[in-house]
């Protein structure tokens, strides 16, 4: 007769029968147990103290169980002693990460042989080999608390007019208290399209939740760190902004989002499995009615409730208030500026002070301005331009170097009508033509003139150039050069100092005044 467990509930119907005094085969054949079994519990039933007539209680058939069912163990072979034996070797082999088939083979070359399945029991009993670590489940937050944030590849798109297919992957929200769901596809998975997302995820839910728990994506996450993970300034920007915090997961610790690790494969075969879409926005709007009507009214397996009404009931309330405004994405990044005193954002030029030109600096540019960071010092705030278009500053040039890069025509009038009218008449004349400034140069030359042969010297010859109406900057350099020098000044009567001045007492003969004429009288 093949061996059957007896259960807690037969066990505690032979002592009830036996003490209410039914005999013991008719006990057997009502229960449809063996006669001996029988006799084997009546017989520890009164070991424990139990008497015909008394009441059975609980504590009573603990009792009765635990003196039949003894536990003996099953006795180990000679394999499991040679185990024993060389335990040490073991373990140290399984420490370092050797598989436990090549630890067999190294004992067989020390000539102990012991069958596999022994060695995998004796390392699985003594060693702890094979096990892992107890998960122990996180309680659930408060309503409104967390939503979890995963993403992952769905289906594919139905062909388009020319034939071609796209996939696409879906943005997936899934509330950690009510478990609500939201689905959001997209084409590519970017910092954009994650905001996005949040976007429609805050419309859809009706509200923000307090806590955005996100894997480690590198849309999201710059640097994956257990302690401290570095965030992407673009949506560390957008949570300050909408007021959530944002709470990143270990890498490769599916564990610390387990609510909503496995909704990847769940929304990708029962959303879209088998769904005949043609374009995104078609997707996304199956997704939400999915959310709404399918899985939002379907009862949950851990909470026992309708995701979409315990949401509604409990969590909505909770929420921080839903954004009315849409949300302008900033544009993030570290541009050079370049040695024309320009660094490009977006594809548009905006001008910076001199003493940035080589520097990378970090720049935001949003929907209407773009700003430059040197550290955290705001150095330069430019209105935002289409692509293609520049944005100069002259006040970040140079003074000498602006009227040239600005085309200032009225300043190169002005300089030179500083070294005299004539001057100032014959640069007018030199600019006098429908495109002024394509005659900068001839300006600029006459001013080095000025440097080279002086300023009155350059307006005479200037006046003499404008009454014979000649007007050509070569000619007039031809004039300054062949014109008289101005006559030197005359020079000054000096007297020069001696050279080996000396007082007359250091001659050695004595100096006497002049002697008279010898036909002069004395």
């Amino acid at each position: 007769m093949p061996y059957r467990e007896v259960t807690m509930l037969e066990v505690k119907e032979v002592l009830r029968l036996w003490c209410a005094g039914t005999p013991k085969k008719k006990i057997a054949k009502q229960i449809k147990l063996d006669p001996k079994t029988v006799r084997r519990y009546v017989a520890a039933a009164q070991k424990c103290g139990l008497r015909l007539g008394a009441t059975v209680e609980e504590s009573h058939v603990a009792a009765v169980v635990a003196e039949v069912h003894t536990p003996t163990g099953r006795p180990h072979g000679d394999g499991w002693d040679v185990c024993g034996q060389k335990r040490d070797f073991i373990a140290q082999h399984l420490k370092h990460g050797v598989r436990l088939s090549k630890v067999r083979k190294l004992l067989a070359r020390q000539g102990v042989q012991v069958t596999y399945a022994t060695l995998h029991r004796y390392a699985t009993a003594e060693l702890g080999f094979g096990r892992t670590a107890a998960t122990i489940p996180i309680a659930d937050c408060g309503p409104g608390e967390e939503v979890q944030l995963d993403t992952g590849w769905m289906t594919m798109l139905e062909p388009n007019l020319f034939g071609e297919r796209r996939r696409f992957r879906a943005w997936i929200f899934t509330a950690v208290l009510s478990r609500h769901r939201f689905v959001w596809p997209c084409f590519r998975e970017t910092t954009e399209t994650a905001i996005a997302a949040c976007e429609e995820a805050w419309h859809f839910f009706g509200g923000i939740f307090k806590a955005v728990i996100v894997d480690n994506t590198k849309t999201i996450i710059d640097d994956a760190d257990p302690l401290g993970a570095r965030i992407n300034a673009t949506f560390l920007e957008y949570a300050q902004a909408r007021g959530f915090h944002i709470d990143a997961t270990r890498a490769r610790s599916p564990k610390d989002k387990a609510r909503v690790e496995r909704s990847v494969p769940t929304v990708r075969d029962d959303c879209f499995g088998g769904e005949r879409l043609h374009t995104i926005e078609e997707a996304r709007t199956h997704a939400r009615t999915w959310c709404e009507t399918e899985y939002g009214m379907r009862r949950h397996t851990r909470t026992q409730r309708l995701p979409r009404e315990h949401f509604e009931a409990e969590e909505k309330s909770a929420l921080l208030r839903a954004p009315t405004e849409a949300y302008d994405t900033p544009l993030w990044c570290e541009p050079k500026v370049a040695r024309d005193q320009h660094a490009q954002v977006a594809k548009a030029l905006y001008s910076l002070p001199t003493r940035f030109v080589g520097k990378t600096l970090r720049a935001r540019a949003d929907r209407n301005l773009v700003r430059f960071y040197d550290g955290a010092t705001l150095v330069k705030t430019h209105p935002r331009l289409a692509p293609g278009k520049r944005a100069t500053d002259t006040s970040d040039f140079p003074e000498h170097k602006t009227a040239y890069a600005m085309r200032d025509i009225a300043y190169l009038q002005r300089e030179a009508a500083k070294h005299g009218e004539s001057v100032g008449r014959y640069a007018a004349a030199l600019l006098d033509a429908p495109l002024p400034w394509t005659r900068m140069r001839r300006v600029y030359a006459l001013l080095g003139l000025c440097k080279r042969y002086g300023g009155e010297r350059v307006d005479e010859t200037c006046r003499t150039a404008l009454g014979a109406d000649m007007v050509d900057i070569h000619r007039l350099t031809t004039m300054l050069k062949l014109a008289a020098p101005p006559p030197a000044e005359p020079p000054r009567n000096v007297v020069p100092l001696g050279r080996y001045m000396r007082p007359a007492s250091q001659y050695a003969l004595p100096l006497f005044a002049k002697r008279p004429n010898e036909g002069e009288k004395s």
